[in-house]
């Protein structure tokens, strides 16, 4: 790989920036300065630096994310504010979520550009469990539970897997419950609720997968996963 070409996959400039940063001298490749642009080097084996910091090569980047509502899950919207204006300083090319989240829901929303990784946590074969925090106006009784535990017609072709309901809290008119899916279909936990006589009022995803969201992270900010938290994912999405 050419030298100028492997820091531009870097974002480390443009690449009339990174030939002139070059050629004054600010890289070095296995400790040797370097000044010409198009020196070959072998991005998985050699050491580069630039301007006296180390830069591993790396194309694949994975962040958690904490969706605040107000935010529609797409790469870009010409009316309303999208997701990735949360994550303005990210490094990586052709980033997106993975799955959506809907407007008004809160919660965990992994951002990648390893598309195989994203493919197969949404594959219908492969039943990712989601884990949601509902509140719903309306109690549920031990009927609804059951219903939504077996499956629930939601007005598509068939009803929904079955499903795992922990009630945390209910009332007289209102109830608290974590509700696990998996699959992915449009506006399902509100439509899952509504099949059952309750409307969700608050709707917050906890986890995907082994992805756990980082209730330390704010919402509206981001991290990258950690090695154990990628290597769980990854060893998900190829069973």
């Amino acid at each position: 790989m050419r030298l100028d070409k492997y820091l531009c996959d870097m974002q480390l400039g443009t690449r009339s920036q990174i030939r002139e940063a070059v050629k004054k001298g600010l890289v070095t490749v296995n400790g040797g300065l370097v000044k010409t642009p198009d020196f070959k080097l072998d991005e998985k084996k050699d050491t580069v630096t630039y301007m006296g910091e180390a830069v591993a090569y790396q194309t694949l980047y994975y962040y958690m994310l904490h969706k605040p509502a107000g935010y529609v899950t797409a790469t870009q919207d010409s009316r309303e504010p999208t997701v990735m204006e949360l994550l303005p300083h990210a490094s990586g090319k052709a980033l997106s979520p993975v799955g959506r989240l809907d407007k008004d829901t809160e919660g965990l929303l992994l951002i990648t550009n390893d598309g195989e990784l994203a493919h197969n946590l949404l594959s219908p074969k492969k039943h990712v469990a989601k884990t949601y925090y509902v509140e719903c106006d309306g109690r549920l009784d031990q009927d609804a539970v059951a219903r939504l535990e077996r499956g629930v017609d939601i007005g598509d072709e068939t009803p929904t897997l079955p499903a795992k309901v922990h009630l945390t809290a209910q009332s007289k008119n209102a109830c608290r419950m974590e509700l696990t899916i998996t699959e992915g279909r449009f506006h399902q936990v509100k439509r899952m609720v509504q099949a059952v006589g309750a409307t969700v009022t608050y709707l917050k995803r906890l986890s995907m997968g082994t992805l756990t969201l980082d209730e330390s992270l704010e919402k509206g900010c981001y991290r990258p996963l950690t090695e154990k938290e990628l290597a769980d994912l990854k060893r998900l999405g190829q069973t």
